[in-house]
């Protein structure tokens, strides 16, 4: 029931988790403003990997609901952290140095941080499902999958815009905003705190599963 869940996260639209190759053709003033962003965007990517990696391992078909409800919401609320986070390192980097720069970067700002609220709204959700009724359960999390789905697809604009051009290809050249593979303890496990943010994308596409 929880692979539609991890599915619809996969085709979220995380900043710069799309990006990759290299390019030579960014000035010194872009690269460097790139960097500024991207030492603080690991973080919260490893975060979200991690979320994403937690919703996935809770994706059999004999998974208890009160076990998918327990890792969903943990997975949520870290990918939510995560998106205010990223929308705070953007902010605080201020405009890139190219044409439309600081429309760029508000639009991308506003974006993460609507994204974040929506993931919270979700938490709010999962945490209301009846875990009883296996039946209203899933249907449940068929409804949360459908709204992951709305989010990936309607909120992703400003955010493809500023990962486009010269910023973008300097972007891709940093490590730290390279897609990381999950590392840490899956949300779901006794060790993890439910703190964690978990990577919307891969819940995402775990709820497509299914």
């Amino acid at each position: 029931m929880n692979k539609k869940l991890a599915v619809a996260l996969s085709g979220s639209a995380v900043l710069v988790l799309a990006l990759s190759g290299c390019s030579d053709d960014s000035d010194n003033k872009v690269n460097d403003w790139a960097k500024k962003v991207c030492d603080q965007v690991q973080p919260q990517l490893q975060k979200i990997a991690n979320a994403n990696a937690a919703i996935q391992q809770q994706t059999a078909d004999n998974s208890k609901p009160v076990d998918v409800q327990k890792t969903d919401s943990a997975a949520f609320q870290q990918i939510s952290q995560a998106y205010k986070a990223l929308g705070s390192a953007v902010e605080s980097a201020g405009a890139p140095p190219v044409d439309g720069g600081e429309t760029t970067q508000k639009e991308a700002v506003k974006e993460l941080n609507a994204s974040s609220v929506a993931y919270a709204n979700l938490k709010t959700k999962v945490d209301a499902l009846d875990t009883k009724d296996q039946a209203k359960f899933a249907d449940g999390l068929k409804g949360i999958a459908d709204e992951l789905n709305k989010i990936s697809t309607n909120g992703d604009q400003a955010l493809r815009k500023l990962q486009s051009g010269e910023v973008g290809s300097a972007m891709a050249k940093q490590k730290g905003c390279q897609k990381p593979t999950a590392s840490a303890p899956p949300a779901s496990a006794p060790s993890a705190p439910a703190t964690k943010p978990a990577s919307p994308s891969a819940s995402a596409s775990a709820t497509k599963k299914a």
